[in-house]
């Protein structure tokens, strides 16, 4: 569990403390070389370069899809998480009256694209958290005959709270409903095996938890459903031929790959390779350990200051993401003295948010719980 031979690959660890991966992560050496290398190659360009990047790529996928726990084929290399989900909400058939449901305490990126679905006559419907958790109660209650599929993140921006998504998924298969999971706050810190979840879809940029830089991430379609979602954006990378120019041949892949419309972002993919590569290495549940001790290091001393836990506490609701407030001290003026000392955390659910990762340390946790008033 003690991963201090990862930290390091860290730079950002000699100016400050990070805590903030629930923002984005610090990029690492291994992501860096993986930039460099590609545009040293770039600079020196050959023709031959384009059949060994096109392996890589395919490379980066399959050990993306053993990070995920799925199959290469249902993997598709997205800008964001955004991106992924409204590939999936344009993608559906949908038919006018239908309706599908979320949370009004999701992020954005998982309210907007199923919003712009109201100008097909799809209902957008919000389940409210009680006490900053979602209850499949709730869902239950705003589930009917024309609901079509239900998007949740497998764990909330704010206070960290982790959906149940064998409970949730379960539900939805046994309506006929399509589960689909913004997984950009889980992935890298918890450990996943979409094969073993009944989750359709999954979406999730590499910048957080990933390790990757911004702009790339991966988008899972399951196999079992993966006819029934159409590409709203096609181009040469879409058609089963694609390196044929001269056979105009409007068949489409049979993988997540007819997702991936055009030229690929290489050296952003490049970079999540590294990234992944780290991680499997490193290996989720040691990573997840790790961040679990870190968090009860943190509660405990949080606790000791008089400081009040805003996350759900119970093993199956934990994260990655430890969110802490003060009955004494305004969170605006917490979060200033944390900046001034080079701790970096974020403004979030009313208080405090921190997100340290796997090589983070102790002495940084003690580090910034001196510097809490």
């Amino acid at each position: 569990m003690d991963l201090s031979e990862y930290r390091s690959n860290f730079p950002v660890t000699e100016k400050r403390i990070h805590f903030n991966h629930a923002v984005a992560s610090p990029v690492c050496l291994p992501v860096m070389n993986a930039v460099e290398r590609f545009l040293k190659e770039s600079s020196e360009f050959d023709m031959g370069l384009i059949g060994e990047w096109t392996g890589r790529i395919q490379k980066v996928r399959e050990k993306a899809a053993l990070f995920m726990g799925a199959r290469d084929s249902e993997i598709a290399f997205i800008r964001s998480t955004a991106h992924g989900l409204s590939l999936i909400a344009q993608g559906l058939d949908w038919k006018d009256g239908d309706n599908m449901v979320t949370a009004s305490c999701e992020f954005p990126s998982n309210i907007y694209p199923w919003m712009n679905l109201n100008r097909r006559g799809v209902e957008t419907r919000m389940v409210d958290p009680r006490d900053g958790e979602i209850h499949l109660d709730d869902i239950r209650e705003k589930v009917d005959a024309r609901t079509r599929l239900v998007s949740l993140s497998w764990v909330e921006y704010q206070n960290g709270f982790r959906n149940d998504l064998e409970e949730i998924g379960s539900f939805c298969r046994g309506k006929g409903i399509y589960f689909c999971v913004d997984g950009i706050q889980g992935a890298g810190a918890l450990p996943l095996n979409l094969h073993a979840l009944p989750v359709d879809f999954f979406s999730a940029g590499g910048h957080k938890w990933l390790l990757a830089p911004v702009g790339v991430g991966c988008l899972y379609v399951s196999e079992r459903v993966m006819e029934r979602v159409h590409p709203v954006i096609v181009g040469w990378h879409s058609v089963k031929h694609a390196g044929n120019f001269a056979n105009l041949d409007f068949t489409l892949r049979e993988d997540a790959r007819k997702f991936e419309e055009g030229s690929s972002s290489m050296m952003g993919i490049f970079a999540l390779g590294a990234a992944v590569d780290l991680l499997l290495e490193a290996g989720a549940h040691r990573i997840w350990e790790k961040i679990r001790a870190l968090h009860d290091h943190a509660i405990e001393g949080l606790k000791q200051k008089g400081y009040e836990i805003l996350s759900p506490l119970r093993q199956g609701n934990r994260s990655g993401i430890l969110t802490f407030g003060s009955r004494r001290h305004a969170p605006e003026k917490i979060f200033e003295r944390l900046t001034e000392a080079h701790v970096v955390a974020a403004l979030r659910g009313g208080g405090i948010r921190i997100s340290p990762h796997f090589y983070n340390t102790v002495e940084e946790v003690d580090r910034m719980l001196e510097v809490l008033l």
